[in-house]
């Protein structure tokens, strides 16, 4: 069994600690469900926020959903001039048998554009975000 990165990232409208949870849930349980995770395996999971949001920790959404034994850890994103604002990244570790080419990278709303290429392969952001310019 190999220890696999799963990408995702999401954006919120507002500096709010609610708005920072809900988006967290929902890209949380599009990773774990588009990839099939079970909590067991996951090995440990990295959040970051850009500095524009700091009134909530993500992390604290993975807690409440169960993930008590898992190692978590929340970073303020490196801020580089022309970022995307608003938003929410995550890299979570886990123990899988899947190729890295049958890892599914979420990404919804606005944070689309930070990988456009990937965005194809992701079921949930045609079903449940609309992208807006």
């Amino acid at each position: 069994m190999a220890c696999r990165g799963v990408r995702g990232a999401t954006t919120v409208e507002v500096n709010a600690a609610e708005e920072i949870h809900r988006a967290t849930r929902e890209l949380l349980m599009a990773m774990v469900e588009e990839n099939g995770i079970a909590v067991e395996d996951i090995a440990s999971v990295i959040f970051t926020a850009t500095s524009d949001l700091d009134t909530a920790y993500p992390a604290v959404v993975a807690r409440e959903m169960g993930w008590g034994q898992t190692p978590l850890l929340c970073l303020q994103e490196m801020r580089v001039v022309g970022s995307l604002p608003y938003c929410i990244r995550v890299l979570l570790s886990w123990n899988t048998d899947k190729a890295p080419s049958e890892v599914i990278h979420i990404y919804l709303r606005e944070a689309q554009r930070l990988r456009p290429d990937l965005v194809g392969r992701n079921p949930v952001a045609h079903r449940n975000t609309e992208v807006t310019s």
